[in-house]
């Protein structure tokens, strides 16, 4: 399956028995009060979800993991010789919730460089499009078109439990993420 992917699960679960356990035991609890002008300024200073991925702090900024954008910069994994951290690094933090090493920065992008080969149709799909067309426009058509390649889609169509949902829609993320430079250029 992949260490990572293992992680993953294993982080899943345990937070899908700690919801379940919050919701059983206060899911009646009334958590604030919330006025019209939140509801129409911008939720302003209310929760509108609970994540622990990442945090919105009006004074201090956004945090990912509980880390903000300098502490990142400063612990993220770089390429040799390199001044910024590489994007797979702050995917494994978001997907995993602690910060890689080197070797996992490697796994991740050698499991996207594995899984970065985009079907021909996908392209047949751009070339189709008028060369008038913005390029945020045929990307997301190409995006759409890939959606063949879905695992998510096959699965679901077959039947899957709920439970199984995490599975193809990590292997669809990890599919759709390593096309995506190829997508683009």
């Amino acid at each position: 399956m992949g260490y990572i992917k293992d992680k993953f699960k294993a982080k899943a679960e345990e937070l899908s028995r700690e919801i379940k356990d919050i919701l059983k035991d206060h899911g009646d609890t009334r958590v604030e009060e919330v006025t019209v002008a939140q509801v129409y300024q911008g939720m302003r200073g209310m929760t509108g979800l609970v994540t622990e991925t990442s945090l919105l702090d009006p004074n201090d900024g956004i945090r990912f993991r509980g880390f903000s954008i300098p502490e990142l910069r400063e612990k993220l994994p770089k390429s040799p010789g390199g001044n910024e951290p590489l994007p797979e690094g702050l995917f494994y933090l978001m997907l995993v919730g602690e910060l890689p090493g080197a070797e996992d920065v490697e796994y991740v992008t050698n499991a996207w460089g594995r899984r970065s080969h985009v079907p021909n149709h996908v392209f047949s799909v751009i070339d189709a499009l008028p060369l008038s067309t913005h390029p945020m426009t045929m990307f997301s058509m190409a995006i759409l078109a890939l959606q063949t390649e879905s695992k998510f889609s096959r699965a679901y169509q077959s039947g899957i439990s709920k439970k199984d949902y995490w599975d193809f829609t990590f292997e669809d993320s990890m599919n759709l993420i390593a096309r995506l430079p190829r997508v683009a250029a």
